[in-house]
Protein backbone atom coordinates (compact mmCIF):
# COMPACT_ATOMS: atom_id res chain seq x y z
CA UNK A 1 0.00 0.00 0.00
CA UNK A 2 1.56 3.37 -0.98
CA UNK A 3 2.70 5.76 1.71
CA UNK A 4 0.57 8.85 2.26
CA UNK A 5 1.90 12.36 1.66
CA UNK A 6 2.35 14.02 5.06
CA UNK A 7 -0.42 16.41 5.95
CA UNK A 8 0.31 20.11 6.10
CA UNK A 9 -0.62 20.34 9.75
CA UNK A 10 1.91 17.67 10.79
CA UNK A 11 4.71 19.29 8.78
CA UNK A 12 3.88 22.74 10.15
CA UNK A 13 3.80 21.42 13.70
CA UNK A 14 7.18 19.76 13.22
CA UNK A 15 8.71 22.93 11.74
CA UNK A 16 7.33 24.90 14.65
CA UNK A 17 8.98 22.51 17.12
CA UNK A 18 12.29 22.66 15.22
CA UNK A 19 12.22 26.47 15.18
CA UNK A 20 11.50 26.50 18.90
CA UNK A 21 14.52 24.26 19.56
CA UNK A 22 16.75 26.52 17.47
CA UNK A 23 15.52 29.62 19.31
CA UNK A 24 16.33 28.10 22.68
CA UNK A 25 20.08 28.01 22.07
CA UNK A 26 22.67 29.22 19.58
CA UNK A 27 24.94 26.27 20.37
CA UNK A 28 24.78 23.62 17.65
CA UNK A 29 25.53 20.82 20.11
CA UNK A 30 22.44 21.81 22.09
CA UNK A 31 20.09 21.87 19.08
CA UNK A 32 21.02 19.49 16.27
CA UNK A 33 20.75 16.24 18.24
CA UNK A 34 17.26 17.10 19.60
CA UNK A 35 16.17 18.19 16.13
CA UNK A 36 17.24 14.91 14.54
CA UNK A 37 15.57 13.01 17.37
CA UNK A 38 12.35 14.96 16.79
CA UNK A 39 12.47 14.44 13.03
CA UNK A 40 13.43 10.80 13.38
CA UNK A 41 10.53 9.96 15.68
CA UNK A 42 8.08 11.91 13.50
CA UNK A 43 9.07 10.34 10.15
CA UNK A 44 9.72 6.89 11.61
CA UNK A 45 6.20 6.64 12.99
CA UNK A 46 4.40 8.05 9.96
CA UNK A 47 6.53 7.43 6.88
CA UNK A 48 8.81 4.47 7.53
CA UNK A 49 12.04 6.31 8.23
CA UNK A 50 14.96 3.94 8.78
CA UNK A 51 17.91 6.23 9.41
CA UNK A 52 18.70 9.95 9.48
CA UNK A 53 22.13 11.60 9.31
CA UNK A 54 23.53 15.14 9.33
CA UNK A 55 27.04 15.54 7.96
CA UNK A 56 29.19 18.67 8.22
CA UNK A 57 31.88 19.68 5.76
CA UNK A 58 35.53 19.81 6.80
CA UNK A 59 37.61 21.22 3.92
CA UNK A 60 37.24 18.66 1.08
CA UNK A 61 35.27 16.03 2.99
CA UNK A 62 32.21 15.55 5.17
CA UNK A 63 31.57 13.41 8.25
CA UNK A 64 28.44 12.45 10.14
CA UNK A 65 27.98 14.91 12.99
CA UNK A 66 24.63 13.69 14.38
CA UNK A 67 22.51 10.67 13.45
CA UNK A 68 19.23 8.91 14.22
CA UNK A 69 19.00 5.12 13.95
CA UNK A 70 22.76 4.62 13.45
CA UNK A 71 25.06 2.74 15.81
CA UNK A 72 28.21 4.53 16.95
CA UNK A 73 30.27 2.21 14.78
CA UNK A 74 28.12 2.99 11.71
CA UNK A 75 28.30 6.70 12.49
CA UNK A 76 32.11 6.58 12.62
CA UNK A 77 32.18 5.15 9.06
CA UNK A 78 30.11 8.04 7.69
CA UNK A 79 33.00 9.96 6.10
CA UNK A 80 33.03 11.03 2.45
CA UNK A 81 35.36 13.04 0.26
CA UNK A 82 33.88 15.76 -1.93
CA UNK A 83 32.29 14.06 -4.92
CA UNK A 84 32.42 10.61 -3.31
CA UNK A 85 29.10 8.77 -2.98
CA UNK A 86 25.75 10.54 -2.70
CA UNK A 87 26.84 12.64 0.31
CA UNK A 88 30.03 13.72 -1.49
CA UNK A 89 28.16 14.61 -4.69
CA UNK A 90 25.60 16.73 -2.83
CA UNK A 91 28.46 18.39 -0.97
CA UNK A 92 30.24 19.13 -4.26
CA UNK A 93 27.30 20.17 -6.43
CA UNK A 94 24.97 21.71 -3.85
CA UNK A 95 21.94 19.99 -5.37
CA UNK A 96 19.59 17.50 -3.64
CA UNK A 97 19.53 13.85 -4.75
CA UNK A 98 16.53 11.51 -4.48
CA UNK A 99 17.01 7.76 -5.01
CA UNK A 100 13.70 5.84 -5.18
CA UNK A 101 15.39 2.40 -5.03
CA UNK A 102 18.87 2.36 -3.48
CA UNK A 103 19.45 -1.27 -4.51
CA UNK A 104 19.54 -0.06 -8.11
CA UNK A 105 21.81 2.93 -7.49
CA UNK A 106 25.50 2.82 -8.40
CA UNK A 107 26.16 5.92 -6.28
CA UNK A 108 25.63 4.12 -2.97
CA UNK A 109 28.95 3.13 -1.38
CA UNK A 110 27.62 0.73 1.29
CA UNK A 111 29.93 2.42 3.80
CA UNK A 112 27.83 3.47 6.78
CA UNK A 113 24.97 1.04 6.06
CA UNK A 114 25.24 -2.58 4.90
CA UNK A 115 23.66 -3.88 1.66
CA UNK A 116 21.06 -5.77 3.69
CA UNK A 117 19.63 -2.48 4.96
CA UNK A 118 19.38 -1.17 1.38
CA UNK A 119 16.74 -3.68 0.34
CA UNK A 120 13.46 -2.00 -0.61
CA UNK A 121 14.64 1.39 0.61
CA UNK A 122 14.65 4.96 -0.74
CA UNK A 123 17.17 7.69 -0.06
CA UNK A 124 16.90 11.49 0.13
CA UNK A 125 19.93 13.77 0.58
CA UNK A 126 19.80 17.59 0.54
CA UNK A 127 22.54 20.21 0.96
CA UNK A 128 22.89 22.48 3.98
CA UNK A 129 23.89 25.82 2.50
CA UNK A 130 25.14 29.07 3.93
CA UNK A 131 25.15 31.78 1.28
CA UNK A 132 26.94 30.16 -1.70
CA UNK A 133 28.77 27.51 0.28
CA UNK A 134 27.64 23.96 1.04
CA UNK A 135 28.51 23.39 4.70
CA UNK A 136 26.90 19.99 5.12
CA UNK A 137 24.19 17.52 4.14
CA UNK A 138 20.97 16.15 5.62
CA UNK A 139 20.09 12.62 4.47
CA UNK A 140 17.42 10.02 5.27
CA UNK A 141 16.89 6.38 4.42
CA UNK A 142 13.18 5.46 4.12
CA UNK A 143 11.24 2.34 3.43
CA UNK A 144 10.71 2.29 -0.33
CA UNK A 145 8.24 5.04 -1.21
CA UNK A 146 6.63 6.57 -4.29
CA UNK A 147 8.47 9.31 -6.16
CA UNK A 148 5.73 11.83 -5.28
CA UNK A 149 6.15 11.22 -1.53
CA UNK A 150 9.94 11.36 -1.77
CA UNK A 151 9.71 14.75 -3.51
CA UNK A 152 7.58 16.03 -0.63
CA UNK A 153 10.19 14.71 1.81
CA UNK A 154 12.90 16.47 -0.21
CA UNK A 155 11.08 19.82 -0.07
CA UNK A 156 10.55 19.52 3.65
CA UNK A 157 14.19 18.51 4.27
CA UNK A 158 15.39 21.53 2.26
CA UNK A 159 13.39 23.80 4.60
CA UNK A 160 14.82 22.08 7.67
CA UNK A 161 18.33 22.26 6.16
CA UNK A 162 18.00 26.02 5.78
CA UNK A 163 17.05 26.29 9.45
CA UNK A 164 19.95 24.06 10.48
CA UNK A 165 22.34 26.13 8.33
CA UNK A 166 21.61 29.06 10.59
CA UNK A 167 22.49 27.02 13.68
CA UNK A 168 25.67 25.68 12.03
CA UNK A 169 26.79 29.17 11.12
CA UNK A 170 26.01 30.48 14.59
CA UNK A 171 28.15 27.71 16.07
CA UNK A 172 31.02 28.59 13.77
CA UNK A 173 30.71 32.27 14.67
CA UNK A 174 30.56 31.35 18.35
CA UNK A 175 33.64 29.12 18.02
CA UNK A 176 35.52 31.82 16.12
CA UNK A 177 34.55 34.40 18.73
CA UNK A 178 35.64 32.10 21.58
CA UNK A 179 38.86 31.25 19.76
CA UNK A 180 39.65 34.93 19.23
CA UNK A 181 38.81 35.64 22.88
CA UNK A 182 41.10 32.80 24.00
CA UNK A 183 43.88 34.03 21.72
CA UNK A 184 43.58 37.54 23.11
CA UNK A 185 43.49 36.15 26.64
CA UNK A 186 46.62 34.05 26.03
CA UNK A 187 48.34 36.95 24.28
CA UNK A 188 47.84 39.26 27.23
CA UNK A 189 48.55 36.61 29.82
CA UNK A 190 52.25 36.79 30.73
CA UNK A 191 54.20 33.59 31.23
CA UNK A 192 55.00 34.44 34.84
CA UNK A 193 51.37 34.88 35.95
CA UNK A 194 49.86 31.55 36.94
CA UNK A 195 46.13 30.94 37.38
CA UNK A 196 43.04 29.89 35.47
CA UNK A 197 40.37 30.89 37.99
CA UNK A 198 37.49 33.15 36.97
CA UNK A 199 38.92 35.90 39.16
CA UNK A 200 42.22 35.81 37.26
CA UNK A 201 40.47 35.52 33.90
CA UNK A 202 38.84 38.88 34.67
CA UNK A 203 42.30 40.32 35.34
CA UNK A 204 43.54 38.97 32.00
CA UNK A 205 40.57 40.57 30.26
CA UNK A 206 41.37 43.94 31.86
CA UNK A 207 45.03 43.62 30.82
CA UNK A 208 43.87 42.99 27.25
CA UNK A 209 41.60 46.05 27.32
CA UNK A 210 44.13 48.54 28.65
CA UNK A 211 47.45 47.34 27.21
CA UNK A 212 47.03 48.93 23.79
CA UNK A 213 46.31 52.39 25.23
CA UNK A 214 48.38 54.90 27.15
CA UNK A 215 45.85 55.21 29.97
CA UNK A 216 47.15 55.44 33.52
CA UNK A 217 46.56 52.17 35.40
CA UNK A 218 46.05 51.80 39.15
CA UNK A 219 46.65 48.28 40.46
CA UNK A 220 44.89 47.50 43.74
CA UNK A 221 45.50 44.45 45.89
CA UNK A 222 47.05 43.06 49.03
CA UNK A 223 50.76 42.58 49.43
CA UNK A 224 52.04 39.54 47.62
CA UNK A 225 49.27 39.18 45.00
CA UNK A 226 51.55 39.97 42.03
CA UNK A 227 50.91 43.61 41.18
CA UNK A 228 54.35 44.00 39.61
CA UNK A 229 53.70 41.03 37.33
CA UNK A 230 50.46 42.60 36.11
CA UNK A 231 52.23 45.92 35.52
CA UNK A 232 54.86 44.07 33.50
CA UNK A 233 52.12 42.37 31.46
CA UNK A 234 50.45 45.70 30.64
CA UNK A 235 53.75 47.18 29.48
CA UNK A 236 55.13 44.27 27.46
CA UNK A 237 51.83 43.67 25.63
CA UNK A 238 51.44 47.30 24.61
CA UNK A 239 52.94 49.64 21.99
CA UNK A 240 55.71 50.72 24.39
CA UNK A 241 57.06 47.19 24.89
CA UNK A 242 60.37 47.95 23.17
CA UNK A 243 60.90 51.01 25.36
CA UNK A 244 62.08 51.05 29.02
CA UNK A 245 60.01 49.58 31.84
CA UNK A 246 61.26 51.40 34.94
CA UNK A 247 60.18 50.36 38.46
CA UNK A 248 60.26 52.41 41.66
CA UNK A 249 59.33 51.12 45.12
CA UNK A 250 57.99 54.28 46.73
CA UNK A 251 57.85 52.71 50.21
CA UNK A 252 61.53 51.83 50.31
CA UNK A 253 62.90 55.41 50.23
CA UNK A 254 62.47 58.51 52.42
CA UNK A 255 60.88 61.59 50.87
CA UNK A 256 64.04 63.54 50.00
CA UNK A 257 65.74 60.56 48.39
CA UNK A 258 62.54 59.49 46.60
CA UNK A 259 62.21 62.92 44.98
CA UNK A 260 65.75 62.66 43.63
CA UNK A 261 65.08 59.07 42.55
CA UNK A 262 62.03 60.14 40.54
CA UNK A 263 63.08 63.49 39.10
CA UNK A 264 66.86 63.40 39.36
CA UNK A 265 69.09 66.15 40.75
CA UNK A 266 71.72 68.62 39.64
CA UNK A 267 75.28 68.60 40.88
CA UNK A 268 75.53 70.39 44.23
CA UNK A 269 71.76 70.28 44.84
CA UNK A 270 72.42 68.88 48.33
CA UNK A 271 75.23 67.47 50.40
CA UNK A 272 76.64 64.46 48.61
CA UNK A 273 75.29 65.42 45.18
CA UNK A 274 78.70 65.34 43.53
CA UNK A 275 77.33 64.77 40.03
CA UNK A 276 74.16 65.22 38.02
CA UNK A 277 71.66 62.37 38.30
CA UNK A 278 68.99 61.43 35.76
CA UNK A 279 65.75 60.46 37.50
CA UNK A 280 63.42 57.55 36.81
CA UNK A 281 60.98 59.74 34.86
CA UNK A 282 63.72 60.54 32.35
CA UNK A 283 64.91 56.94 32.27
CA UNK A 284 61.38 55.82 31.38
CA UNK A 285 60.96 58.38 28.57
CA UNK A 286 59.02 56.69 25.76
CA UNK A 287 58.21 53.73 27.98
CA UNK A 288 56.45 52.96 31.25
CA UNK A 289 57.09 54.06 34.83
CA UNK A 290 55.79 51.68 37.50
CA UNK A 291 55.24 53.40 40.86
CA UNK A 292 54.81 50.66 43.45
CA UNK A 293 53.29 51.45 46.89
CA UNK A 294 51.99 54.82 45.70
CA UNK A 295 50.06 55.21 48.96
CA UNK A 296 53.31 55.83 50.85
CA UNK A 297 54.01 59.17 49.12
CA UNK A 298 54.42 62.04 51.57
CA UNK A 299 52.03 65.02 51.05
CA UNK A 300 54.77 67.37 49.83
CA UNK A 301 55.92 64.96 47.17
CA UNK A 302 52.35 64.23 46.10
CA UNK A 303 52.07 67.81 44.78
CA UNK A 304 55.17 67.41 42.60
CA UNK A 305 54.04 64.02 41.39
CA UNK A 306 50.64 65.42 40.44
CA UNK A 307 52.24 68.10 38.26
CA UNK A 308 54.45 65.52 36.59
CA UNK A 309 51.43 63.35 35.84
CA UNK A 310 49.30 66.21 34.53
CA UNK A 311 51.88 68.00 32.44
CA UNK A 312 54.45 65.23 31.88
CA UNK A 313 57.09 67.77 32.87
CA UNK A 314 59.19 68.45 35.97
CA UNK A 315 62.44 69.96 37.22
CA UNK A 316 65.36 68.13 38.71
CA UNK A 317 66.11 68.75 42.38
CA UNK A 318 68.29 71.89 42.48
CA UNK A 319 67.60 72.73 38.85
CA UNK A 320 65.51 75.34 37.08
CA UNK A 321 65.19 73.75 33.63
CA UNK A 322 61.83 72.17 32.79
CA UNK A 323 62.17 68.66 31.41
CA UNK A 324 59.39 67.12 29.32
CA UNK A 325 58.94 63.37 29.00
CA UNK A 326 56.56 60.93 27.29
CA UNK A 327 55.85 58.35 29.99
CA UNK A 328 53.01 55.99 30.72
CA UNK A 329 52.23 55.61 34.43
CA UNK A 330 51.23 52.41 36.18
CA UNK A 331 50.77 52.76 39.94
CA UNK A 332 50.11 50.13 42.59
CA UNK A 333 49.05 50.12 46.22
CA UNK A 334 47.73 47.88 48.97
CA UNK A 335 46.44 50.90 50.90
CA UNK A 336 42.85 52.11 51.23
CA UNK A 337 43.33 55.31 49.24
CA UNK A 338 39.72 56.36 49.73
CA UNK A 339 40.13 56.28 53.53
CA UNK A 340 43.43 58.12 53.20
CA UNK A 341 41.70 60.87 51.20
CA UNK A 342 39.08 61.29 53.91
CA UNK A 343 41.79 61.62 56.56
CA UNK A 344 43.80 64.08 54.46
CA UNK A 345 46.75 61.71 53.94
CA UNK A 346 46.28 61.43 50.18
CA UNK A 347 45.37 64.20 47.75
CA UNK A 348 42.01 63.84 46.06
CA UNK A 349 43.21 65.31 42.76
CA UNK A 350 46.16 62.90 42.68
CA UNK A 351 43.82 60.00 43.39
CA UNK A 352 41.60 60.84 40.41
CA UNK A 353 44.64 61.36 38.20
CA UNK A 354 45.88 57.86 39.07
CA UNK A 355 42.54 56.05 39.16
CA UNK A 356 41.87 56.23 35.40
CA UNK A 357 41.78 52.46 34.86
CA UNK A 358 41.70 50.53 38.14
CA UNK A 359 42.53 46.81 38.21
CA UNK A 360 41.76 44.86 41.38
CA UNK A 361 43.96 41.80 41.77
CA UNK A 362 42.26 39.13 43.91
CA UNK A 363 43.95 37.68 47.00
CA UNK A 364 44.89 34.02 46.89
CA UNK A 365 42.12 33.05 49.32
CA UNK A 366 39.58 34.22 46.71
CA UNK A 367 41.03 32.01 43.99
CA UNK A 368 41.88 28.80 45.78
CA UNK A 369 41.41 26.80 42.58
CA UNK A 370 44.77 28.28 41.48
CA UNK A 371 46.67 27.01 44.54
CA UNK A 372 47.31 23.57 43.05
CA UNK A 373 48.78 24.86 39.78
CA UNK A 374 50.78 27.56 41.59
CA UNK A 375 52.20 25.03 44.03
CA UNK A 376 53.18 22.69 41.18
CA UNK A 377 54.87 25.58 39.40
CA UNK A 378 56.92 26.48 42.47
CA UNK A 379 57.79 22.82 43.07
CA UNK A 380 59.23 22.60 39.55
CA UNK A 381 61.11 25.89 39.94
CA UNK A 382 62.74 25.25 43.30
CA UNK A 383 63.40 21.55 42.92
CA UNK A 384 65.37 22.45 39.80
CA UNK A 385 67.20 25.29 41.57
CA UNK A 386 68.11 23.06 44.50
CA UNK A 387 68.90 20.09 42.24
CA UNK A 388 66.38 17.87 44.01
CA UNK A 389 64.06 15.28 42.50
CA UNK A 390 60.75 16.41 43.97
CA UNK A 391 57.95 15.00 41.83
CA UNK A 392 54.68 15.82 43.57
CA UNK A 393 52.80 17.12 46.60
CA UNK A 394 51.00 14.52 48.69
CA UNK A 395 47.22 14.70 49.06
CA UNK A 396 47.32 15.58 52.81
CA UNK A 397 49.86 18.33 52.09
CA UNK A 398 47.75 19.71 49.25
CA UNK A 399 44.65 19.65 51.46
CA UNK A 400 46.56 21.64 54.08
CA UNK A 401 47.53 24.21 51.40
CA UNK A 402 43.92 24.48 50.24
CA UNK A 403 42.52 25.07 53.74
CA UNK A 404 45.11 27.66 54.79
CA UNK A 405 43.91 31.31 54.36
CA UNK A 406 47.20 32.61 52.84
CA UNK A 407 47.36 36.11 54.36
CA UNK A 408 50.66 36.62 52.54
CA UNK A 409 49.13 35.56 49.21
CA UNK A 410 51.22 34.12 46.37
CA UNK A 411 54.46 35.35 47.88
CA UNK A 412 53.75 33.39 51.07
CA UNK A 413 52.86 30.27 49.05
CA UNK A 414 56.11 30.56 47.12
CA UNK A 415 58.13 30.85 50.33
CA UNK A 416 56.22 27.89 51.79
CA UNK A 417 57.04 25.64 48.81
CA UNK A 418 60.67 26.78 48.77
CA UNK A 419 61.00 25.78 52.43
CA UNK A 420 59.24 22.47 51.81
CA UNK A 421 61.63 21.65 48.96
CA UNK A 422 64.56 22.46 51.22
CA UNK A 423 63.49 20.13 54.05
CA UNK A 424 61.92 17.36 51.95
CA UNK A 425 64.00 14.18 52.04
CA UNK A 426 62.05 12.12 49.51
CA UNK A 427 60.46 12.69 46.13
CA UNK A 428 57.09 13.82 47.52
CA UNK A 429 56.34 16.85 49.68
CA UNK A 430 54.51 15.59 52.75
CA UNK A 431 52.40 17.62 55.13
CA UNK A 432 55.20 17.46 57.74
CA UNK A 433 57.47 19.34 55.28
CA UNK A 434 55.18 22.39 55.39
CA UNK A 435 55.62 25.20 57.95
CA UNK A 436 53.93 24.40 61.29
CA UNK A 437 51.42 27.21 60.80
CA UNK A 438 50.06 25.43 57.72
CA UNK A 439 50.08 21.86 59.00
CA UNK A 440 46.96 20.39 60.55
CA UNK A 441 46.85 19.66 64.26
CA UNK A 442 47.37 15.94 63.61
CA UNK A 443 50.58 16.46 61.66
CA UNK A 444 52.05 19.27 63.73
CA UNK A 445 51.51 17.38 66.98
CA UNK A 446 49.23 20.04 68.42
CA UNK A 447 46.14 17.90 68.86
CA UNK A 448 44.22 19.23 71.84
CA UNK A 449 44.06 17.10 74.92
CA UNK A 450 42.46 17.52 78.31
CA UNK A 451 39.09 18.96 79.32
CA UNK A 452 36.41 20.42 77.08
CA UNK A 453 36.99 23.82 78.72
CA UNK A 454 40.66 23.76 77.77
CA UNK A 455 39.81 22.77 74.22
CA UNK A 456 37.25 25.57 73.88
CA UNK A 457 39.67 28.14 75.29
CA UNK A 458 42.38 27.01 72.90
CA UNK A 459 39.98 27.38 69.96
CA UNK A 460 38.86 30.81 71.16
CA UNK A 461 42.47 31.92 71.42
CA UNK A 462 43.12 30.71 67.88
CA UNK A 463 40.08 32.57 66.49
CA UNK A 464 40.98 35.82 68.27
CA UNK A 465 44.60 35.53 67.18
CA UNK A 466 43.56 34.99 63.55
CA UNK A 467 41.26 38.03 63.73
CA UNK A 468 44.10 40.23 65.02
CA UNK A 469 46.41 38.95 62.29
CA UNK A 470 43.77 39.66 59.63
CA UNK A 471 43.27 43.19 61.00
CA UNK A 472 47.04 43.81 61.11
CA UNK A 473 46.96 44.41 64.84
CA UNK A 474 43.97 46.77 64.79
CA UNK A 475 42.01 45.75 67.91
CA UNK A 476 38.89 47.72 66.98
CA UNK A 477 38.71 46.19 63.52
CA UNK A 478 39.31 42.70 64.90
CA UNK A 479 36.50 43.21 67.43
CA UNK A 480 34.10 44.34 64.69
CA UNK A 481 34.98 41.34 62.52
CA UNK A 482 34.19 39.00 65.43
CA UNK A 483 31.10 41.03 66.42
CA UNK A 484 32.53 41.70 69.88
CA UNK A 485 32.73 44.91 71.87
CA UNK A 486 36.19 46.43 72.18
CA UNK A 487 36.01 45.87 75.95
CA UNK A 488 35.37 42.12 75.56
CA UNK A 489 38.10 41.96 72.91
CA UNK A 490 40.56 43.63 75.27
CA UNK A 491 39.73 41.18 78.06
CA UNK A 492 40.27 38.18 75.76
CA UNK A 493 43.57 39.56 74.47
CA UNK A 494 44.76 40.08 78.04
CA UNK A 495 43.53 36.63 79.10
CA UNK A 496 45.46 34.83 76.38
CA UNK A 497 48.56 37.04 76.50
CA UNK A 498 48.31 38.17 72.89
CA UNK A 499 50.33 41.12 71.58
CA UNK A 500 48.43 43.01 68.83
CA UNK A 501 51.30 45.49 68.39
CA UNK A 502 53.42 42.72 66.91
CA UNK A 503 51.20 42.70 63.82
CA UNK A 504 51.04 46.43 63.13
CA UNK A 505 52.61 47.89 60.02
CA UNK A 506 53.61 44.62 58.39
CA UNK A 507 51.88 42.51 55.74
CA UNK A 508 48.84 40.62 56.93
CA UNK A 509 49.76 37.56 58.92
CA UNK A 510 53.38 38.55 59.57
CA UNK A 511 54.61 40.38 62.66
CA UNK A 512 56.61 43.54 62.13
CA UNK A 513 60.28 42.92 62.80
CA UNK A 514 61.26 44.78 65.93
Amino acid sequence: MPMQIPGKSSRIDLLHDISRLLDQSTRLDDTIAPILQLMGEHFQERYGLLKLALALAHRDSAAFEETFGFTEEQKSRGKYKRGEGITGKVLRDGEPIVVPDVSQSEMMLHRAISRKEYKEASYVCVPIKHEASVIGTLAALFQMAEERLLQEHKKFFIIVASLIARAVQLRKLDEERNQLHDQLRERFRPDNIIGNSKAMQRVYDLIAQVSQSDATVLLRGESGVGKELVASAVHYNGPRKKKPFVKVNCAALPENILESELFGHERGAFTGAIRQRVGRFEQADGGTLFLDEIGDFEPGLQVKLLRALQEREFQRVGGDRTITVDVRIIAATNCDLEAMMESGQFRQDLYYRLNVFPVNIPPLRDRKEDINVLADFFVTRYSSKMDKNIRRISTPALNALLTYPWPGNVRELENCIERAILVCEGTTIEEADLPPSIQTARTSGTRLEGSLKAALEAKEKEIISDAIIEARGNMAEAARNLQLTERIMGLRVKKYGLNPKAYRGGPAGHPTKM
